[in-house]
């Protein structure tokens, strides 16, 4: 499926960046302008089901398969973030970026996540998404509410079960930065150690939450400090 995507800056090098669930293109609105200013043609997708891509046959392979017939080969920089980090370990042979980052992936679960909870996050209010996310701009949560009203809550009925296999990358197929929330529910200090035995690198955010870039935006760019 080729996805809807939206681009900022005209910079010869190209950077990718692919979203988390229930979300879509807009929670890079200050991630995609920074990496503008720093030289890059920014393309940010709409996976399947999310924003205004299309809809249906959802699984993490689908997910994967889209970004290679949407984005093209040999991409200086890709990003993924959550469901969009194991989307693109899943495409990263076959998308070859130049380099690959990693924030807070959803590579292994402990358990199988119960669909219900992403069907009922769906319908959450301004005061909710706040109370969770204290530290996001008010901007932040006027995207959370847009995005969650674009989003196909069908995804996650088909792919929450799968997040309870391990898809641990075996190894870093490309130079690859694994940023790690702090505290984060998917990427364990065990598995941190692991990663680097694996050939990645990893950075740890202290402090910030599992959407990085929102909760944490100087931290958050800090971080990729060499890998921009």
């Amino acid at each position: 499926m080729k996805l809807h995507t939206r681009e900022w800056g005209s910079g010869d090098r190209v950077a990718l960046l692919v979203h988390g669930i229930m979300s879509d293109h807009r929670t890079w609105r200050r991630v995609g302008p920074a990496l503008a200013e720093r030289g890059y043609r920014v393309i940010g997708v709409d996976l399947r089901g999310h924003g205004a891509s299309g809809r249906g046959a959802y699984s993490v392979g689908a997910f994967a398969d889209d970004l290679v017939e949407t984005v093209p080969v040999g991409v200086e920089l890709a990003v993924g973030h959550s469901l969009g980090g194991l989307a693109l370990a899943l495409a990263v042979e076959r998308l070859a970026p130049r380099r690959a980052v990693y924030s807070d992936p959803a590579w292994a679960l402990t358990q199988a996540v119960d669909p219900a909870l992403f069907m009922e996050f769906r319908t959450a209010g301004r005061e909710m998404i706040t109370n969770l996310n204290p530290r996001w701009d008010e901007a932040d949560v006027d995207v959370e509410l847009a995005t969650l009203a674009a989003w196909d809550p069908r995804s996650a009925l088909s792919v929450a079960g799968e997040h309870a296999l391990d898809r641990t990358p075996a190894r870093a197929v490309v130079p690859s930065l694994v940023q790690v929330a702090r505290p984060s529910f998917l990427v364990s200090e065990e598995m941190k150690e692991e990663l680097v035995r694996r050939g990645f690198e990893v950075r740890t955010v202290q402090g910030a939450g599992h959407t990085i870039h929102r909760d944490d935006f100087d931290g958050f760019m800090k971080s990729l400090e060499g890998w921009l």
